[in-house]
């Protein structure tokens, strides 16, 4: 919603009125002034007018998890332990998973009640990238970068991958990045060369670093981090 719509939503204020609080610097945004009735606001922002409160902002949590094998990117399941049992109940409550992992793979989950901001991170269409270190069953094949590089299709979805890219460490892992988040994808893109995945690990999506966070650990996200997305 926008400001100023929100502004005209006070039982006493007719959209003139509003204006006349904007242009004189009466409305504040996040304890800064704002002129621009224009300006995109969420339920986490606090607004004042006027001398008066109108929305005091609920409280944003953006969290980032190094995810453990054998967990569930759910909310809850009656079989699986779920990521939302590594943090406090409370908390958990409040907050849904940006980007999921299969149950045996492991690495940086985001957790957060806002979301518009995860959608920034998330949409498809945004291309965000996504870096995973993967292990496989098999030494990759001397043509598994090219090919990345180039796409693969999948007859099933009649979709072709963006182009990817492959760095390879040992000769039997290597470090990917991907730009989408399509179903196994990455199982099924080493599938072409009938070569096994055995472990994923996600590293990174879009500006944020998993780092050396712990595993089955937990940290708030920065203001520049939030910012960054």
């Amino acid at each position: 919603m926008r400001l100023d719509r929100r502004l005209c939503q006070h039982p006493q204020w007719n959209r003139r009125h509003v204006q006349l609080l904007l242009a004189r610097g009466e409305v504040q945004l996040n304890g800064q002034p704002c002129r621009d009735g224009t300006r995109a606001i969420s339920p986490y922002c606090r607004i004042e007018a006027g001398g008066e409160l109108i929305q005091s902002g609920q409280v944003a949590h953006y969290l980032m998890l190094n995810k453990p094998a054998g967990y569930l990117s759910a909310t809850s399941d009656p079989q699986h332990p779920t990521v939302m049992e590594l943090l406090p109940p409370t908390l958990a409550a409040q907050l849904h998973i940006g980007g999921r992992l299969d149950r045996a793979s492991t690495g940086l989950l985001i957790l957060t009640n806002d979301g518009l901001w995860s959608r920034r991170l998330t949409a498809p269409e945004l291309k965000k990238p996504k870096t995973y270190r993967v292990t496989l069953a098999e030494p990759i094949h001397p043509d598994t970068a090219r090919v990345f590089a180039e796409g693969i299709h999948f007859p099933y979805e009649g979709i072709t991958t963006s182009p990817a890219q492959l760095e390879q460490l040992e000769p039997c892992v290597a470090r990917l990045t991907i730009y989408e988040g399509r179903y196994h994808q990455i199982k099924r893109m080493f599938g072409r060369f009938r070569n096994p995945v055995v472990a994923l690990h996600r590293e990174s999506m879009g500006p944020l670093q998993l780092g050396d966070l712990a595993e089955g650990g937990s940290r708030p996200l920065s203001q520049d981090e939030i910012a960054a997305i």
